[in-house]
């Protein structure tokens, strides 16, 4: 019974045995609570003559519950407005809304604020349930998750592999430009995929539609990145595309790190860029029908996103800077 709001059924019982005056421990454990939850029901909805009455009780209760405060995006029309216009035409995610209002990148909201959890609440559980406003969240999920399963998988080992602890800690530390994560995204468990990777310091993403998930084709995306952008080190998972990370350390001079297994986690950002990819490619889509012109829009929309971890500029405008410094050449 623990955090479940007490029942008229309970009401009538507490009621009952309050006349004839039993202990309220008593009580409480017949009805399997706790002791403070029976106190606080009698401290909050006893009548003003002293006795306790069960419809009564209820009638507070209810009352009580009607009277709940509203939510901020529900009373601030203003901010409502900003918030779904960053949402369904911007493409913003909850965190960014947030982060540019609170850094004052939003001249229209100086003097307003609103927290990433608020936006959640509301599009959840307020008004924006009914709007199903869900749909504009990256992964797009009708209920908050959490956690999800570990994938097992049974790839062949891979050779030459230098493992994750073996990473110099300059690029744990995401201070120099050039230092990758690979992955792939699926769409189908057969056909086309898309070959992904993402800087480290900067959050840029480059992706490649591929014909599959194999090691050439990975490769062959790999070898367009080396040839486009100083490229330093690439982080694998185990799975089978980066089997050909050998090649590029002999043809490119790249260092090549892979996790631990069953660690996908250890390569969190483009991990996380995956899911972001998600709200443009869900499971369902059939690759084939998506040109690599429009893998090249998406690829563009993410890199134009404002980031938390930029300080809430783009990765596009980061590596602008870059460029205007000399310490990237391309």
């Amino acid at each position: 019974m623990k955090g479940q709001p007490i029942t008229l059924y309970e009401r009538e019982k507490i009621e009952l045995h309050v006349r004839a005056h039993d202990s309220l421990r008593d009580v409480a454990k017949m009805l399997h609570r706790d002791h403070s939850v029976i106190v606080r029901e009698l401290q909050r909805n006893t009548c003003r003559d002293g006795t306790y009455r069960a419809m009564k009780a209820q009638e507070y209760a209810d009352k009580r519950k009607s009277k709940k405060r509203k939510r901020k995006l529900e009373t601030d029309e203003e901010l409502k407005r900003h918030v779904l216009d960053q949402l369904l035409t911007e493409e913003l995610s909850p965190e960014q809304i947030s982060g540019r209002i609170k850094k004052r990148l939003e001249p229209r909201m100086i003097g307003k604020g609103i927290s990433h959890e608020t936006i959640y609440q509301f599009i959840y559980e307020g008004q924006g349930r009914f709007l199903g406003l869900y749909q504009h969240l990256r992964r797009g999920h009708k209920k908050r998750q959490r956690r999800y399963a570990r994938k097992h998988r049974g790839n062949q080992p891979i050779s030459f592999i230098t493992p994750i602890k073996y990473r110099p800690e300059e690029i744990n530390e995401r201070k120099e430009f050039g230092h990758f994560e690979s992955d792939t995204t699926i769409c189908e468990n057969k056909g086309e995929a898309v070959s992904v990777q993402y800087e480290r310091t900067i959050q840029l993403a480059h992706l490649t539609k591929v014909a599959d998930k194999g090691a050439d084709e990975t490769e062959g995306a790999l070898r367009d990145l080396a040839e486009s952008l100083p490229v330093k080190s690439i982080t694998f998972d185990r799975g089978s595309e980066g089997g050909h990370h050998w090649k590029l350390r002999l043809n490119y001079g790249i260092d090549t790190y892979h996790c631990d297994p069953y660690s996908s986690w250890q390569k969190g950002g483009v991990e996380n860029l995956n899911g972001l990819i998600r709200q443009y490619l869900p499971r369902g889509t059939d690759l084939s029908k998506i040109s690599h012109h429009q893998i090249y829009v998406i690829q563009e929309k993410l890199n134009n996103r404002p980031r938390k971890g930029l300080g809430y500029r783009t990765p596009n405008e980061c590596l602008q800077e870059l460029k205007a410094r000399g310490v990237v050449h391309c």
